[in-house]
C-alpha cells in the first residue's frame, strides 16, 4: 500500500469521526472542558448529546400530542382538529362548513365518523362528536394563562393532507383582531410565524409544555399566521358541546383610536381612549353613546365632537382591541356594561344592557 493511500484513509477516518461528534452535539451547549480542548478520535460523544435531537422540546410536544390530533374531512375540504375531551373534537367552523357529519382520521390510522355538534362563525370554532375514539387519543389541555410575545410554539396538523406534520416558531403578537366568517372580527387572537398552510386550520398551536395556546385559524401572509386564543375557546367550546351554539355580547358601535390628530381636533390635552364614530340603529350603543361627525383634516377623515370612550367596567381601554377582548372574554348578553366617556369636556359613566350578536355584522366591531 502506498504512503499516499494510507495518509488519505487516515484523513478520511479522522474527518468522519469529527463530523459524527459535531452532529451529535449540535443541539447541546458546550461544557467548559469542550471549549478548552478539541475532542480526540478516542473520545466518544456523551449519550445526552446523541439523544439531544430526539429529546428536544419540539419532539416531546409532538410525541405527546400527535395521538390526539386528527384529520377532519368534511367532504368539500380538509383540515385538522384535536381532542377536547373524551368524545369531542375542536376545529374551525370554516373547516366543517355546512356539513352535519365528517370523517375523522387519527394518527394510528383509525377512522371515525363525527357528528358536527355545533359551530360558531363569530369565533370560527366548531365542535365534533366522534363515534369511536382511540384509547391513546387523550384530551389536550387549553392553556390557563395567555402566551408571551417571543414564546416558542409548535403547530401540529395535516397541511396539504400530509399526516402528522409539525412546524415551530414564535408568538409574534397577541391581542390581535382577525376577520371571522360572520363578518365581525375575532378578538384576542395570537399571531405566530410558525408555518401554517392549507390543512393546518383547526389544529393546535401549542406551548413547549404541551398546552394548547390557540386554535390555528389562518395564514395571512409570509411568516404571519393566527390562532384563536385558548381564553376565547374556553368561553365558546363548552356552549357548543352542551347547546350546539354560543351567544356573544353585542354593543353595536364603530370606534377609532384617538391619535394626536384626533385628540387635537377634539380639544384633548393628550391622545387617550377611543372616539365613537358610529352606532348601529336599535343597538345597545344607539341610545347610550354619541357619535361625532366626520371632518377632513389635512386630507384625513377625523371624528369630531362625539364621545370619547375611556373605560369599560372600570377597565381602561387604550385600543379597539382592548374593548373587543373585554366584551368577548368578560361579558355576556343580558349583562349591564358600564362605560366611562368624555362628553362635552366632562367624564361621566353611562350604562347599557348588552344583547346577543346578530348573525351578520352591521358594524366593524361588536
Amino acid at each position: 500500500m502506498s504512503r499516499e493511500t494510507s495518509s488519505r484513509r487516515r484523513v478520511l477516518k479522522l474527518g468522519g469521526i469529527a463530523l459524527t461528534v459535531g452532529l451529535a452535539g449540535c443541539n447541546a451547549p458546550l461544557s467548559s472542558s469542550d471549549s478548552d480542548e478539541s475532542p480526540t478520535p478516542s473520545q466518544s460523544p456523551e449519550p445526552t448529546r446523541r439523544l439531544s435531537r430526539t429529546d428536544s422540546g419540539y419532539a416531546r410536544v409532538y410525541r405527546n400530542a400527535i395521538s390526539s390530533v386528527v384529520l377532519v374531512d368534511a367532504g368539500q375540504g380538509q383540515g385538522t382538529g384535536f381532542q377536547y375531551d373524551n368524545r369531542h373534537i375542536v376545529t374551525n367552523a370554516h373547516v366543517v362548513g355546512n356539513a352535519s357529519t365528517v370523517q375523522l382520521r387519527y394518527h394510528d390510522g383509525t377512522w371515525s365518523e363525527g357528528e358536527v355538534r355545533g359551530t360558531d362563525r363569530h369565533s370560527d370554532l366548531a365542535v365534533i362528536a366522534a363515534t369511536d375514539v382511540p384509547e391513546q387519543a387523550t384530551p389536550l389541555p387549553l392553556a390557563e394563562t395567555p402566551p408571551a410575545v417571543g414564546q416558542e410554539v409548535v403547530t401540529i396538523g395535516n397541511p396539504y393532507n400530509l399526516d402528522g406534520s409539525v412546524s415551530s416558531g414564535l408568538v409574534s403578537g397577541v391581542d390581535r383582531l382577525i376577520p371571522s366568517p360572520a363578518g365581525y372580527r375575532i378578538p384576542d387572537a395570537i399571531q405566530t410565524d410558525a408555518a401554517v398552510n392549507p390543512g393546518n386550520s383547526g389544529g393546535p398551536l401549542m406551548s413547549l409544555d404541551g398546552a394548547v395556546l390557540g386554535v390555528v385559524n389562518a395564514k395571512r401572509g409570509d411568516n404571519i399566521a393566527f390562532g384563536i386564543s385558548a381564553a376565547l375557546a374556553r368561553r365558546v367550546v363548552p356552549g357548543l358541546v352542551e347547546d350546539g351554539a354560543y351567544d356573544h355580547a353585542y354593543l353595536g358601535v364603530s370606534l377609532a383610536n384617538v391619535t394626536p390628530t384626533v385628540a387635537e381636533a377634539n380639544g384633548l390635552d393628550e391622545p387617550r381612549g377611543l372616539a365613537v364614530v358610529q352606532t348601529v340603529r336599535a343597538s345597545p350603543a344607539d341610545d347610550t353613546l354619541r357619535p361625532g361627525t366626520i371632518e377632513y383634516i389635512d386630507g384625513a377623515r377625523v371624528p369630531v365632537g362625539g364621545d370619547i370612550l375611556l373605560a369599560a367596567d372600570e377597565r381602561t381601554v387604550r385600543s379597539v382591541e382592548d374593548l373587543a377582548s373585554h366584551l368577548a372574554l368578560q361579558t355576556k348578553p343580558g349583562e349591564t356594561l358600564a362605560l366611562t366617556v368624555l362628553r362635552d369636556g366632562n367624564e361621566r359613566t353611562v350604562e347599557t344592557e348588552l344583547v346577543a350578536r346578530p348573525e351578520r355584522s352591521r358594524s366593524p366591531l361588536s
